[in-house]
């Protein structure tokens, strides 16, 4: 088996998941960023495909950008043009070539959180 990339956001202020979230992935190696992907998050808050498939893996620094932003304005959650929360980045690292990454979002207008999860 080959290592891979998941993630999903759930909105923790609303109890639901967090639909139309555009999502960024960079590889990052020192001052350089990278863009690998992009994709937006489904009905389910999740992403239709690996967004790092096993094809494409490598081990290394990787940095998702969550564009919650509008998301938060579209559900009444944030207002104006300076929100607290906007663009989330999250940089992590990926050194087991053979394992499932899976980095949440945990998301709420004024918090977030994420873990590595299964």
């Amino acid at each position: 088996m080959t290592g891979y990339l998941t993630t999903h956001v759930l909105d923790t202020a609303r109890g639901c998941p967090a639909p139309g979230i555009r999502i960024a992935l960079y590889r990052v190696t020192g001052n350089s960023h990278k863009k690998i992907a992009e994709t937006v998050t489904n009905a389910d808050g999740r992403t239709d495909a690996p967004i790092l498939p096993a094809d494409a893996f490598r081990t290394g620094t990787y940095e998702l950008v969550f564009f919650a932003g509008d998301y938060l304005r579209d559900t009444g959650q944030a207002q104006g043009d300076t929100l607290f929360l906007d663009q989330i980045p999250i940089r992590f690292g990926m050194s087991d070539p053979q394992a499932h990454y899976h980095v949440p979002l945990l998301l709420s207008p004024y918090g977030m959180s994420t873990y590595r999860g299964s």
